[in-house]
């Protein structure tokens, strides 16, 4: 009977000592997250979510990996990688190829694209464009799509445009003279301009038509087999978004730490960055996607020809995963 009731002890012992404990290191789920970009201040809430230890909460060992947009979606399309941040146009692009992506959350709520110019070019409206010569890293991208459908919304035609390919330098071009207008990310281009002392026109993009923006992508293959991990991944993401719009200065030293040179960086202009991007997320409920987006988006890749026939877009995204 003693020893009965020494082995109930020593065995009710060890289950409430697991019970105490945390995850521990061999539990954790490594991901290696694509971010699409190099490392920017833009990314606050998701080194955020790491430093402040929500994504370990919840038993993700998250690894940032700047590589290309193009190859996260294709690595994620095969199930190499469980998740990718991508612009919106990525998502209908894909599906009509045959990869099976699913966009879970909207980092951004509006489309994060805006063309550029300085006053005194005397470009006051969009029909002003015609003519001019307009910089942007190529034909390809949310920078080309951003105008594309800002085009289509003001009945203009890009060959009524000069378009430039020059790279992501539209910042020097546009100082020296070179283009009429550049194409860049709101929170990025035009702050850095306004910070060399132009007075500019921004035309955003979202002020003329509502587009499927920046968000997390995982594959169906995931959002099956293992919805947990999904659930987690978001959730841990959103606390992060949260934080930082809550803490922007805090975030912003948070940023120090992935961000090599931040620190040594004009705080005043990253700062505003930062605070750009905040203004680009700040939706309710965070990382909802709207029906409408997906519609106008799709619209726009048809008319451009990058996607021959519509898809089902309710296969295309979820906001099963948004509290």
């Amino acid at each position: 009977m003693k020893h009965r009731i020494f082995v109930f002890l020593v065995l009710l012992t060890l289950t409430l000592t697991a019970c105490g404990e945390a995850p521990s290191s061999a539990e954790q789920t490594h991901i290696r997250l694509p971010m699409a970009y190099i490392p920017n201040v833009q990314f606050a809430p998701f080194y955020v979510a790491f430093d402040k230890g929500y994504f370990e909460e919840v038993g993700i060992d998250l690894e940032f990996d700047y590589s290309f947009e193009t190859d996260g979606v294709a690595l994620v399309g095969t199930n190499d990688l469980q998740f990718a941040i991508v612009s919106g146009e990525q998502v209908p692009i894909a599906r009509a190829e045959g990869i099976p992506i699913v966009y879970i959350m909207a980092w951004y709520k509006d489309y994060p694209v805006a063309i550029v110019t300085d006053k005194t070019q005397g470009i006051e409206s969009p029909q002003d464009l015609a003519g001019k010569t307009v910089g942007l890293p190529g034909l390809f991208g949310a920078n080309y799509v951003g105008l594309r459908a800002f085009l289509q919304v003001n009945g203009l035609e890009e060959s009524d445009l000069v378009l430039d390919s020059i790279g992501f330098n539209q910042v020097e071009l546009f100082a020296a003279g070179k283009e009429d207008a550049v194409v860049g990310y709101i929170a990025n281009e035009p702050v850095q301009l306004q910070a060399r002392g132009y007075d500019l026109n921004v035309f955003a993009i979202s002020d003329y038509v509502d587009l499927v923006s920046n968000g997390l992508i995982t594959n169906q293959t995931t959002l099956e087999e293992n919805p947990e991990l999904v659930e987690a991944m978001i959730q841990a993401t959103l606390r992060g978004i949260k934080y930082t719009v809550e803490n922007p200065d805090e975030a912003y030293e948070i940023s120090k730490k992935y961000v090599e040179g931040l620190a040594d960086a004009d705080e005043d202009i990253q700062k505003e960055v930062l605070a750009a991007s905040i203004s680009l997320y700040q939706t309710d409920p965070y990382g909802y996607s709207v029906a409408n987006a997906w519609e106008n988006m799709q619209n726009v890749l048809l008319n451009m020809g990058l996607m021959k026939d519509p898809i089902d877009l309710n296969t295309a995204y979820t906001n099963e995963f948004i509290k």
